[in-house]
């Protein structure tokens, strides 16, 4: 056993090595390559989305959803006070302001309170979303799956299509995760909206280091985002370009290592699903805690295990005092320094629940013994 066993560790099971070495044996190391096309038909295999895009990181692909999308300086964005920081920091990328909205028990973002404020507090001018408060146009409401759970938001979609604006989801830990029932049957999250985006992290179950890959319902945006995403060059002869672009794009070098993940994607997600079986299991019995189950509507994939504590208890002190990283989750975004004095809608029970969950380490590669030492360890600290 290592020293130290981390929230999420990668676990390099397959060809990555064959990979990367063919590819540096290639020379094709760039932004082309055999492997960035391989990568993409293994997206497209997997998630049915129409078009898809590797780019550099998921933080990348949320910026050129919300550039594609015409998110622009004085539009507003819609999106979870629950969620890692870079899905807040984009729309400022663009120079638009979040709107922050209260989160359910999985730490979605509360359809009904989303909802609720689309009807009372905004109103229809020339095709554009206009928020009473404010008197700003919401353009674009980012949906973030927290933890691999795919979020509630039938009716939120059906609004925010009326309402013209644009849906993006954050799916950054969401691959595998897949709808089960209703709408959205047999949908993977990240290709319901008009932009989804994955990660492929250090820390995410298919990992290349870093990465990740945009998903795209149009045509028209894969195109204008492929655009943004290669700096915008117009004449490759002459390189001229007539935008503003990024350098986005992924790395056949990177790619390479993510193919090889992608391949045993199906043994990770049953490692995945057997360790959450297991920390329910171990569970179930110790009063106070509990495990965090996935919503009943969809096929989870289980990136991380979180635990509801049920009674008030100061535990950020013995968190890291182990040789297991066990971890809250993140701090509301609404309360981070730069975004506190933008729009808050019900985030007062966002604010307490957050200090009841912490996620415990969900490496795939974990064994039971392993296991059973974390959730000693978890409930000597929790309890």
């Amino acid at each position: 056993m290592k020293s130290i066993i981390g929230i999420h560790e990668p676990y390099f099971v397959g060809k990555e090595k064959k990979y990367v070495i063919d590819c540096l044996n290639s020379g094709w190391v760039s932004s082309s390559g055999k492997y960035l096309e391989l990568l993409k038909k293994k997206i497209y295999k997997l998630t049915k989305a129409n078009y898809v895009l590797p780019v550099v990181s998921g933080t990348a692909g949320l910026h050129l959803s919300l550039i594609t999308a015409g998110v622009k300086n004085g539009d507003e964005v819609i999106l979870p006070t629950i969620s890692f920081i870079a899905t807040a920091n984009v729309v400022r990328y663009v120079d638009a302001d979040p709107i922050f909205v209260g989160v359910d028990k999985f730490l979605n973002i509360d359809e009904e309170k989303c909802v609720e404020f689309l009807k009372s507090k905004t109103y229809q001018k020339k095709n554009k979303c206009i928020n009473k408060i404010s008197g700003k146009t919401i353009k674009a409401i980012i949906i973030v799956h927290a933890f691999g759970n795919a979020a509630k938001f039938e009716k939120l979609f059906q609004l925010c299509k009326s309402k013209k604006i644009k849906i993006i989801e954050d799916a950054a830990e969401g691959l595998g995760t897949v709808y089960t029932k209703n709408k959205f049957k047999r949908k993977h999250t990240g290709t319901l909206g008009e932009f989804g985006v994955i990660s492929f992290n250090g820390n995410k179950i298919i990992t290349g280091g870093n990465g990740g890959v945009l998903l795209i319902d149009k045509k028209k945006d894969y195109i204008k985002a492929k655009y943004i995403a290669n700096q915008a060059k117009d004449d490759k002869i002459n390189f001229t370009h007539n935008s503003i672009g990024y350098n986005y794009t992924m790395s056949n070098l990177t790619a390479s290592i993510i193919v090889a993940q992608l391949e045993k994607i199906n043994f990770f997600l049953e490692k995945k699903l057997n360790i959450h079986k297991n920390y329910k299991k171990i569970f179930k019995n110790i009063n106070g805690l509990e495990v965090l189950d996935g919503p009943n509507y969809a096929k989870n994939n289980y990136w991380l295990n979180l635990i509801l504590i049920k009674k008030n208890i100061k535990i950020k002190s013995k968190l890291f005092s182990g040789k297991f990283q066990i971890r809250p989750v993140w701090k509301p975004l609404n309360l981070q320094k730069m975004f506190k004095n933008y729009l808050k809608i019900n985030v007062k029970n966002t604010e307490n629940l957050h200090n009841k969950y912490v996620c415990l380490p969900s490496s795939a590669f974990l064994n039971k013994k392993q296991i059973n030492d974390i959730a000693k360890f978890a409930t000597k600290i929790l309890k």
